[in-house]
């Protein structure tokens, strides 16, 4: 009996040394960029959701889980955000959210990392590399990453000839930890 009280102990050290810890998101932001007649416009997302256990020391058991509403969009335009989300844009009434998954970590030098994450717009998945920074510092850890995608790889604005097809998007998330 004694053996095996030691060893449900051990079991359970174990087991919470190797689990992920869930972080919680505090305070976050998305922005996007995108050339329009040549100019640049931007805009955000106002809801973020993220699922993250992310652990710069055990980077193969890390992951990352966010989504943002696209009725949430804010690009200082009420018209324009209803012309983004209809069909031809986001079509938020039949695909209401953005989601990203990560699929693996690498880090790099000091405090950066790069993710890959599986990245669905409109339905639509593709594969994405996100470099980004982490850092800690107290009970807060912040992540900063940006990245670049193809709209048309997502079907989001058709041919548009005034248009840009590369957009640039920037994510920050501080979590508790």
């Amino acid at each position: 009996m004694k053996k095996l009280s030691i060893l449900i102990i051990a079991l359970i050290i174990t087991t919470q040394t190797f689990a992920q810890v869930k972080q919680a998101v505090a305070k976050s932001a998305v922005t996007y960029e995108i050339k329009n007649m040549g100019i640049n416009t931007s805009g955000k997302f106002k809801t973020l959701e993220a699922n993250i256990a992310f652990d710069q020391n055990n980077l193969a058991a890390s992951s990352i889980e966010a989504t943002v509403d696209v009725n949430s969009i804010d690009s200082d335009n009420a018209m324009r955000d209803n012309h983004l989300k209809a069909e031809d844009y986001f079509d938020a009434a039949k695909y209401p959210k953005i989601t990203m998954k990560s699929t693996s970590f690498k880090k790099k030098v000091g405090n950066n990392y790069v993710g890959i994450f599986n990245v669905t717009i409109k339905g639509k998945t593709k594969s994405v590399e996100v470099p980004f920074t982490y850092t800690e510092s107290s009970n807060v850890a912040l992540f900063k990453g940006s990245f670049k995608i193809n709209r048309k790889d997502f079907g989001v604005g058709g041919n548009s000839m005034v248009l840009a097809d590369d957009a640039i998007i920037e994510i920050m998330a501080e979590t508790s930890k």
